[in-house]
């Protein structure tokens, strides 16, 4: 059984205020191109399909036309909701979809149930696990202690009769740890509610593959067949050295699993350019590039150079920042102690801000009233 792994398409969003849009046609266009070649018996979509839970009717008609093209090619499909989406808009018309083989996860209704695919070595269990907070579990389990995440997690696969002797699959879309240990992070994603949202990967010892959404950088968490595709695009400048693929994974008989990257090429890539702005505007400093990319510039320039975005736009049009990096600036420390902000938990930041206000630590009974509202809140 051969399965496509994608996350994270994040359809309509904006980076640093340029519309993705265009660069996403692209990437979902070369990935119909890809399946072609491949010819997959399942496409796995875990979760973040749009950017906003209330999406734009472009993003809308983007994500459309992908689903139509995988129904016309009789693909079965298999998409969850993830954080950023809204569960009830994703799943409307669900059922109605799954007679076309479009399988979208329904709105959590206190336990998950296989849709089963089958080939020469049997069946094979593909559940469906949206995004969920403890607060969506707790009103089905009003007797079970429900306070972080891995609680969320682990009452929902009890209570769901996952038969580990069987093939399973599980499409999720949550922040996985590994005894402790975090995988790698990005600028473009949430920051933990101070480690509430951490789930161990031990939970998954029944499922033979775990297709995980959340994080845009590709890489396995605590063993190979549990799997963050990454996101098919770069969002953020702390992606630009990210190879960007999909997963391929071969299922053969219970045990066996072959995983393999099948590499993505975007229309415009987003990388980082550093030097004086005469350096950088040389043609033989910038022949055989593509000037076209999402570029973030850093001029290293000792005075500042009037209008230097205007004279950067000459050359590169799509310059998505553009600062300095000289003697002057490496003399502030303030935007260090902002940046190391931005690297803090929403709970941290507030920790911090009650100590400013009051001059003493925030106390355990206030934090977790915080953490709670924080959870309530998304914690985004």
């Amino acid at each position: 059984m051969k399965l496509i792994h994608l996350a994270d398409l994040h359809i309509g969003k904006r980076v640093n205020e340029f519309s993705m849009l265009a660069d996403q046609k692209f990437i979902l266009s070369q990935i119909l191109q890809i399946l072609d070649d491949l010819k997959p018996d399942g496409i796995l979509i875990a979760g973040d399909v749009y950017d906003k839970a209330l999406p734009t009717a472009e993003a809308v008609e983007v994500l459309d036309d992908f689903l139509t093209a995988i129904a016309r090619r009789l693909l079965p499909c298999f998409v969850i909701s993830g954080n950023h989406d809204s569960p009830e808009r994703l799943a409307f018309g669900a059922r109605i979809m799954a007679g076309q083989r479009i399988h979208m996860a329904q709105v959590f209704a206190g336990t998950i149930a296989p849709i089963v695919l089958e080939d020469e070595n049997g069946c094979l269990n593909v559940y469906l696990l949206p995004f969920l907070k403890p607060a969506q579990v707790r009103r089905f389990y009003p007797e079970a202690e429900i306070e972080s995440y891995e609680d969320t997690v682990r009452i929902v696969l009890a209570n769901s009769r996952i038969d580990p002797s069987a093939r399973n699959v599980l499409v999720a879309h949550q922040f996985i740890t590994s005894a402790g240990l975090e995988p790698e992070r990005c600028e473009s994603e949430s920051i933990s509610v101070g480690g509430l949202d951490n789930i161990d990967v031990s939970l998954f010892a029944g499922f033979d593959y775990v297709a995980l959404g959340h994080l845009h950088g590709p890489q396995a968490i605590g063993r190979d067949t549990v799997r963050y595709v990454g996101s098919p695009l770069k969002y953020s400048f702390s992606e630009a050295r990210h190879s960007k693929t999909m997963t391929v994974v071969e299922l053969g008989p219970k045990g066996e699993v072959q995983i393999t990257a099948q590499p993505l090429v975007p229309l415009r890539e987003m990388r980082e350019i550093k030097g004086p702005l005469r350096e950088l505007l040389r043609p033989e400093n910038y022949a055989g590039t593509n000037t076209e990319d999402y570029l973030h510039v850093t001029l290293t320039d000792e005075e500042d150079i009037m209008d230097a975005i205007g004279k950067v736009h000459t050359v590169y049009p799509n310059v998505m920042r553009l600062d300095y990096d000289n003697k002057r600036t490496k003399a502030i420390t303030a935007g260090t102690a902002a940046g190391e902000t931005t690297q803090k938990s929403p709970l941290e930041l507030f920790q911090e801000f009650y100590k400013l206000q009051n001059h003493t630590e925030m106390d355990a009974a206030r934090t977790t009233i915080v953490r709670e509202l924080l959870e309530k809140m998304g914690g985004d």
